[in-house]
C-alpha cells in the first residue's frame, strides 16, 4: 500500500504539474493557432470600415487580402522571436521563471486585441498577434523541456506526450468558442480574440506552487539541495539515488565537450545529411499543410460547399479529430461532406504520425554536444515557413481554389519517398548504430571515419518515420 501511495502521489504531482504548464503553454499555441479561424469575415470587416474611416476611402479586396494574411501570419514572427530566445532564457532564469514570465506578453496581447474595434485600430491586433506568438514559441519550447526534465525516466514519455494533447485541446477549444452560441459573433470577436488571458492567469496563480526542474538545478545552477527538494516534491519520499545519480553523471558528461552553435551546423561535414535530414523532413510539419487547415479551415469549407452557418460546426470537428488521435461543391449534396471527411483523415494522419515523431527527431540524430543547435535551427526554420504559409495560402486558395492543396501533396509523395531512400531505419538502434548509417551519407567514399564514442551512445531509438 505504501508503494502504491508514494506511484500514485508521484503521478499526481506530475500530473497537475503537466496540466499547469499545458494550460499556459502548449495550448496557448494551440488556441492561437484555431481561434483566428472563427471571426475572419469580422476582422476583416473592421480592418475596412476603421480604413475608411481614417483614409477616407474603401481599401481595395486585395489589400484587405493581404491585411488579413498578416494577421494570420505575424503570429509566426513573434512565435520564431520566442522560439531562438528560449534556449539562452531558460538557462540563464530557469524554467519555471521564463514560463511565468512568458504569461506578460500573453496578457498585453490579450489586451491589445480585446481594445482594438474600440479604439479603432487594426494595427493592435498586429501587435497583439505577434505577442501572443512570442509567447507560443517560448511556451512551445520551455513547456516540453520543463515538463520532460521534471519527470523520471519511466513517466518520461508519458509526461512528454501531455504537451501534443496541449496543442491538440488548444485547438479545439479555439474553434469551440468560436461558435455563434459561444463568441462567433460579430459583437463579441475581440472578447474571443482576448480569450487567451484567462488560460495566463491561471498559470500564473498555480505554477509558483511547484518547483523548478530538477535536472536544472542540479546541472545547472549546482544547487544539489534544491534538486533533492524539488524531486520530493515531485515524486514523493521514496528511494531515488539512481536518478540523482543519473542527473549527476550528465552533469560530469557535459562538462567534457563544448555545445555547438547553429554555424557550426552548416560548417562540420559530420552531419551535413542528419541537417539535410532535418530540414527536410521536419518541414513536413507545416508543407504537408495541416496548420493552414487550422488557420483557414473557414475558407477551405466554404471552397469545398459548406454552407457558412455550418461551417464553424465542421471546423470543431476538425480539433475533435485532432484530440482523439494525439489520445491514442459539386451537384451533389453529399459530395462537400465527403471532402470533409476526408480533411478528417488527414488530420488523423498527421497527429497518428509526423505530430508524435517529428519533435523527437533532433534527439535521435544529433548527439548531445550538436542537440541544442539542432533545435534552434528546428524551430527557427518551423516558424519561418508557418509564417510564409499563413501569409501566401489566401491567395493559394484564390488561385487554385479547390486544388489549393495540390502543392502539399506534392510535398508529402516526395518527402516519402526520401524518408524510405535515404532515412535510416531508428527502431531499436543505439546512437552509435544510427550515427554510423548516417557516416555512410556523410563520408561517401572516404574510409577509416571515426565512429562515434561509445559512451555518447546509450539512447535508444524507438521511433520510425
Amino acid at each position: 500500500m505504501t508503494t502504491f501511495a508514494c506511484k500514485l502521489k508521484m503521478s499526481y504531482n506530475l500530473f497537475l504539474l503537466a496540466f499547469v504548464l499545458g494550460i499556459g503553454g502548449t495550448f496557448q499555441y494551440g488556441l492561437q493557432v484555431s481561434i483566428i479561424n472563427s471571426p475572419a469575415e469580422y476582422i476583416k470587416s473592421f480592418i475596412r470600415e476603421a480604413w475608411l474611416k481614417r483614409y477616407g476611402f474603401s481599401p481595395s479586396e486585395e489589400i484587405i487580402t493581404l491585411m488579413w494574411s498578416f494577421v494570420v501570419s505575424i503570429y509566426s514572427i513573434g512565435g520564431l522571436l520566442g522560439s531562438l530566445s528560449a534556449g539562452y532564457l531558460s538557462v540563464r532564469y530557469g524554467r519555471k521563471k521564463v514560463m511565468l514570465l512568458t504569461n506578460i506578453p500573453v496578457l498585453l496581447s490579450a489586451a491589445l486585441m480585446g481594445l482594438s474595434r474600440l479604439s479603432g485600430s487594426f494595427e493592435m491586433i498586429f501587435i497583439g498577434r505577434l505577442l501572443a506568438g512570442v509567447c507560443g514559441g517560448l511556451g512551445l519550447n520551455i513547456h516540453i523541456m520543463y515538463a520532460g526534465e521534471c519527470a523520471p525516466q519511466k513517466l518520461r514519455g508519458v509526461i512528454a506526450i501531455t504537451a501534443s494533447t496541449a496543442i491538440a485541446i488548444g485547438k479545439f477549444i479555439g474553434f469551440a468558442l468560436g461558435l455563434r452560441e459561444v463568441l462567433g459573433v460579430d459583437a463579441l470577436w475581440p472578447i474571443l480574440m482576448a480569450a487567451n488571458a484567462l488560460p495566463a492567469l491561471v498559470q500564473l496563480f498555480t505554477l509558483p506552487f511547484f518547483p523548478d526542474s530538477p535536472r536544472y538545478l542540479l546541472i545547472d545552477k549546482k544547487d544539489k539541495e534544491g534538486c533533492i527538494k524539488a524531486v520530493k516534491q515531485l515524486w514523493g519520499d521514496g528511494d531515488h539515488v539512481a536518478e540523482i545519480d543519473d542527473m549527476t553523471a550528465e552533469q560530469e558528461a557535459i562538462r567534457g565537450e563544448k555545445a555547438k552553435h547553429v554555424c557550426d551546423l552548416f560548417r562540420d561535414k559530420a552531419v551535413r545529411w542528419q541537417l539535410i535530414t532535418l530540414f527536410l523532413v521536419s518541414a513536413c510539419t507545416q508543407l504537408i499543410g495541416v496548420n493552414v487547415v487550422y488557420f483557414y479551415a473557414y475558407n477551405v469549407f466554404l471552397q469545398v460547399g459548406i454552407s457558412p452557418a455550418q461551417t464553424r460546426y465542421v471546423s470543431l470537428g476538425v480539433g475533435v479529430t485532432e484530440i482523439l488521435t494525439t489520445v491514442l461543391c459539386d451537384s451533389f449534396s453529399w459530395v462537400p461532406y465527403c471532402s470533409v471527411v476526408l480533411i478528417f483523415i488527414y488530420i488523423m494522419s498527421f497527429g497518428i504520425g509526423p505530430a508524435g515523431v517529428l519533435c523527437l527527431l533532433p534527439t535521435e540524430i544529433f548527439i548531445q554536444s550538436y542537440r541544442p543547435a539542432a533545435y534552434v535551427f528546428n524551430g527557427a526554420s518551423n516558424w519561418i515557413q508557418l509564417f510564409f504559409l499563413g501569409l501566401v495560402f489566401p491567395f493559394i486558395v484564390e488561385g487554385l481554389g479547390s486544388f489549393c492543396f495540390i502543392i502539399f501533396l506534392a510535398y508529402c509523395l516526395s518527402m516519402a519517398i526520401f524518408v524510405f531512400l535515404v532515412v535510416p531505419e531508428t527502431k531499436g538502434k543505439t546512437m552509435l548504430q544510427i550515427m554510423e548509417e548516417f557516416n555512410r551519407l556523410n563520408h561517401r567514399g572516404k574510409k577509416g571515419q571515426p565512429a562515434l564514442p561509445q559512451n555518447n551512445c546509450s539512447l535508444m531509438i524507438v521511433t520510425r518515420l
